[in-house]
């Protein structure tokens, strides 16, 4: 029903029809509807000369160029040939009444039968400017809106293969170990991977599933790291309801063990804490770094840097976050805040 009113001869007709109605109705029925309505179908179709050719002529010719002075004198111009010409034919079909034939010929009725066809036409471009530039910020937004969704699609395809990549390196460490823990492994893995390909598809997920997906790779890490690294995840509030962008704290897990956990620390240290209340959640994260940072050869290739996580923020969460760096000589903490509810 939308797409057949918003077609241009649909609702342009449906316009000049009650304008019609409008106009018979200003006029009167006193001599015969059939007589009011003949009288002022003359007068629309004068009326629809005059918008149209100023519509597509005048405007992108000449007011759309900003050649005002010139559109000026053009809008005059129509208007003084025109509104002659109307008054002509009314006043030959009004040969059986004299007295509106001296009344058409007053010039109090020229002047304001002028002023009515100039108002029309300038009035027309007032409303021509102003569809185009609802038009135009549609469009815009449309565009942005796309612009945005590529941008996202293109960030989450490099968190998605660097961590697929990084969980088959844990499971590659773990066989080496030959742990008796292998069948819990395999799920946790499997839980993880059924996660990143299929779920993470979505704009939004649950948000207990992001923290079993957290729970599950800080449960490897505890594995691969061994006992001289100290891991907690606490949750506080209730985490049922909530929806959250996919792998949106992963990455400050990631870099906590890649860049602050190395062989250069014997009793290192990584504490999260995730507070829930309705629809806000507070991360925090902080992890121990070593006395030295390690040298270039040795550190770990790939990580999704602070600058793709703090852009996906600006998209996902635009003016409904707070992230905040804590780095000391010997930790390293992240502190953010995200109002999940769409302000959209």
């Amino acid at each position: 029903m939308y797409g057949f009113f918003s077609q241009r001869i649909v609702y342009h007709s449906l316009f000049w029809l009650a304008f019609l109605v409008v106009l018979v109705l200003l006029e009167g029925t006193e001599k015969g509807l059939g007589f009011a309505l003949t009288n002022e179908l003359i007068v629309l179709v004068f009326y629809a000369a005059m918008v149209y050719f100023n519509l597509y002529y005048l405007v992108p010719n000449y007011l759309s160029k900003e050649r005002f002075g010139t559109y000026v004198f053009l809008l005059v111009l129509a208007t003084i040939i025109i509104t002659p010409l109307k008054m002509i034919i009314l006043h030959f079909k009004w040969a059986g009444y004299p007295e509106m034939q001296q009344e058409l010929i007053r010039p109090e009725t020229q002047y304001s039968q002028f002023m009515a066809m100039f108002f029309l036409g300038g009035g027309s471009s007032l409303v021509k400017i102003i569809s185009d530039w609802v038009r135009h910020q549609r469009e815009r937004q449309i565009l942005e809106t796309q612009t945005m969704q590529s941008e996202l699609r293109f960030l989450k395809s490099q968190i998605n293969p660097h961590f697929l990549f990084n969980t088959l390196n844990n499971l590659y460490a773990l066989t080496l170990k030959k742990s008796d823990e292998a069948p819990e492994i395999v799920i946790k893995l499997s839980e993880m991977m059924r996660y990143m390909l299929y779920e993470c598809n979505e704009k939004r997920v649950p948000l207990r599933k992001e923290v079993n997906y957290l729970r599950n790779y800080l449960d490897l890490e505890r594995l691969r790291q061994g006992s001289n690294i100290s891991i907690s995840f606490d949750v506080e509030g209730q985490v049922e309801h909530q929806q959250i962008a996919p792998l949106m704290f992963i990455p400050f897990l990631e870099n906590s063990f890649k860049h602050g956990l190395s062989n250069q620390i014997t009793q290192g240290y990584v504490h999260i804490l995730l507070q829930v209340e309705d629809q806000h959640v507070h991360f925090y994260i902080e992890n121990s770094k070593p006395d030295t940072p390690p040298s270039p050869d040795k550190r770990r290739s790939g990580g999704i840097g602070l600058v793709n996580v703090r852009r996906r923020l600006d998209l996902l969460y635009p003016g409904q976050y707070e992230l905040t760096i804590e780095d000391k000589p010997k930790s390293y903490a992240v502190n953010l805040e995200i109002d999940l509810e769409s302000k959209m």
